[in-house]
């Protein structure tokens, strides 16, 4: 597994499994074939409330715990410093550890300056190897980093061949960011398993257009996390550390940006009032 080293020190996996969406009764297997497939970066997030068939399927797995690295996140609700230790050994508990590799404030909504605070202090006490942000656009992370006194580590934001971010990702970078890609596959939309040129590379390649985009991601310096539920597709998405592609294709995935998400629009004031009214117990 490639790795990449972040703003503090900490090694992170360039390719993880997620488990947004998976349901509770599915995810403790789904996560315990990814660790049997290979995959040593797990995300998951309070939000998603399945931390505990995470936890699960980490102690079944029988991994040393340093070989693993973790991440979840802060929801909305648990703004205020006091609110968010408190979520944050709720994780630990559900997950089962004495400490997170990745801890991120998942929303870039509420009193997040506040949560912010706290996950400064999770790091100072080595009970969080590395803190970041998610779904943060260049400027409110350029706010955050000048405000506080620890820059974060990761920005988890949706990127895929359809959306790329390239100017987000040169941002990150001149602040010491490292990008994190949600929605690899962008959820299937827009026929994205049977683009045409997504096609054509991955034949070339005897690979899957799965395979191609995970491979142009890390290529593109993209930490990348694609979800599955199929033990099948689970071990062929870690499967492409074995082929390369070249400048020529790099830069007809790259045409294919339309610049624009495909799910919504974090500065829409109507999605600001609906994530951030989501409440959840």
């Amino acid at each position: 597994m490639e790795t990449v080293i972040l703003n503090n020190g900490a090694e992170m996996p360039v390719l993880g499994f997620g488990v947004l969406q998976i349901p509770g009764d599915e995810t403790e297997e789904a996560v315990l074939a990814a660790l049997e497939a290979g995959y040593r970066l797990i995300d998951t997030a309070a939000l998603y409330q399945n931390e505990e068939a995470v936890g699960r399927a980490i102690s079944r797995s029988g991994i040393p715990r340093d070989e693993l690295f973790i991440t979840t996140k802060v929801w909305v609700q648990n703004a205020g410093e006091h609110n968010t230790i408190q979520s944050f050994n709720n994780s630990l508990q559900r997950l089962g550890l004495d400490y997170i590799d990745l801890y991120l404030v998942h929303q870039p909504y509420g009193d997040y300056y506040s949560q912010w605070r706290a996950l400064q202090g999770f790091h100072e006490e080595g009970r969080a190897r590395a803190i970041g942000v998610s779904n943060f656009h260049p400027d409110r992370l350029v706010d955050l980093i000048t405000h506080n006194e620890i820059t974060p580590a990761v920005n988890q934001i949706e990127t895929h061949p359809l959306y790329q971010r390239a100017e987000d990702q040169r941002i990150m970078q001149e602040h010491g960011v490292q990008i994190m890609s949600w929605a690899p596959f962008a959820r299937g939309k827009n026929d994205l398993f049977t683009h045409p040129v997504l096609a054509s590379i991955a034949g070339a390649h005897g690979k899957s257009v799965a395979q191609v985009v995970l491979r142009w991601l890390n290529q593109r310096g993209v930490v990348v996390i694609p979800k599955s539920a199929n033990p099948e597709r689970i071990t062929q998405n870690i499967q492409v550390f074995d082929f390369s592609l070249t400048d020529g294709e790099m830069a007809r995935i790259a045409r294919l940006d339309a610049g624009t998400s495909l799910f919504f629009d974090h500065r829409d004031p109507g999605m600001t009032t609906r994530l951030g009214s989501i409440r959840f117990s």
